[in-house]
C-alpha cells in the first residue's frame, strides 16, 4: 500500500525484478514510472532501453535489484524486427521522415542470403538519432538541430539472423545480437546491399539475459492487479547473477563481508574472477575473488520492515 503524507506519498522498499512487456508509443521511461507507481517502490531502474517504437521484454529492477542491473544491461539480447524495404528514413525507422523510396523486386531468397552476411563480429555506427552522448548532449539533439558530429563505428556481434516471414516489401527478422547492437542500422544496411533501402517498421525484444518475453506481464494487467498479485510477479534479485559461481559464507564471515571486508574462500573450487555471495539462504552480494579471498562488490542492504520515505 502506498500511504500518502499530506501531499506526498510514503514510498515502500521493494526489492525484485518485473519482467515487463513494455507497449510500443512510449519510453522505457515513462513505462519505467508506471511500474514503479504500481508497486509504491522507493527506488526503480531498467536494464536497457527500448525506442518508443519498440516493444517487448523490459526487466525493470526494484529496490536493491537496482545494483546488479549492468548484469543484464551487458546480455545478449533478442528481437522480432519488421523490415520495409523500398523507403529510407532519416531515423532509420518508422518514426522518421522519408527520405527515398525505390522499387522492391526482391525474393525471399534475396534477403536470406543478404542476411548471411551481417552475421558475426563487426563494426557498426551508431545512428545520427541515438540517445548515445558526445561532448554531454545525446546524438539524436545534434541531429534536429541539423548539425554533423563524429559517430564512431562501434564493435556489436549479431550472432544469428533467421528470416521468419517474406511478404513484400516486408521482411520479419530474428535477431540475436550483443548489447549496443542497433536494428534499425542493421535494417537500413540490408536495404542498402540490396539496393533499394530499408528502414526498421516495428520491433519487439523478446529475451534478455535468459529472460524470455513469454514471462513477462503488460502495463495494463500490471495496474489492475491488487498488491498481492503485483508483488507475485517479482523475482528475487538473485536471477540477475545465477550465472555467476556460487560463494556460500559460513555465519562466522557473513558480517564482517557485510561490512565490506574481504573474507577467505576455498580458492580451489572458486576461480578468480566475479561471484556471487550468499548466507544463511539469501543473497548478500557480488564480490570479486582475488588473492584467495571474495572481495565485496557490491552489498544487498539488509531490509527494515515498514520503513517508508516520501516520494
Amino acid at each position: 500500500m502506498v500511504a500518502k503524507l499530506g501531499s506526498r506519498v510514503a514510498r515502500r522498499r521493494v526489492d525484485g525484478v518485473l519482467l515487463l512487456d513494455k507497449p510500443s508509443g512510449i519510453s522505457s521511461n515513462a513505462a519505467l514510472q508506471r511500474a514503479r507507481r504500481a508497486y509504491g517502490a522507493q527506488k526503480a531502474g531498467h536494464t536497457g532501453t527500448l525506442d518508443p517504437l519498440a516493444s517487448g521484454l523490459l526487466p525493470i529492477c526494484l529496490g536493491e535489484a537496482t545494483k546488479f542491473a549492468q548484469f543484464l544491461l551487458d546480455a545478449t539480447k533478442g528481437y522480432v524486427a519488421t523490415v520495409r524495404f523500398g523507403v529510407r528514413t532519416d531515423t532509420l525507422d518508422a518514426e522518421g521522415e522519408e527520405r527515398s523510396r525505390a522499387p522492391v523486386t526482391l525474393s525471399r531468397d534475396d534477403v536470406e542470403q543478404a542476411l548471411r552476411r551481417f552475421v558475426g563480429p563487426q563494426l557498426q555506427r551508431p545512428p545520427a538519432h541515438a540517445a548515445i552522448k558526445h561532448q554531454g548532449r545525446p546524438l539524436y539533439a545534434y541531429a534536429r538541430a541539423g548539425e554533423e558530429v563524429p559517430r564512431e563505428p562501434r564493435p556489436v556481434d549479431i550472432h544469428a539472423l533467421a528470416l521468419r516471414a517474406w511478404s513484400s516489401p516486408d521482411a520479419v527478422i530474428d535477431v540475436t545480437c550483443s548489447k549496443g547492437t542497433y536494428v534499425r542500422v542493421l535494417a537500413a544496411d540490408l536495404g542498402d546491399l540490396l539496393g533499394c533501402g530499408a528502414h526498421l517498421a516495428a520491433l519487439r525484444r523478446t529475451a534478455t539475459g535468459g529472460f524470455v518475453l513469454a514471462d513477462a506481464v503488460s502495463l495494463e494487467r500490471l495496474e489492475a492487479m491488487d498488491e498481492p498479485a503485483r508483488g507475485a510477479c517479482l523475482l528475487p534479485a538473485e536471477v540477475l547473477v545465477s550465472h555467476l559461481p556460487r560463494v556460500v559464507l559460513p555465519p562466522s564471515c557473513e558480517g564482517r563481508f557485510m561490512q565490506g571486508q574481504p573474507v577467505r574462500v576455498d580458492t580451489a573450487s572458486e576461480p578468480d574472477g566475479a561471484c556471487a555471495v550468499f548466507g544463511q539462504g539469501r543473497l548478500l552480494g557480488v564480490a570479486d575473488i582475488r588473492d584467495g579471498a571474495a572481495h565485496p562488490r557490491r552489498l544487498i542492504v539488509p531490509h527494515a520492515p515498514g520503513a517508508a520515505e516520501p516520494g
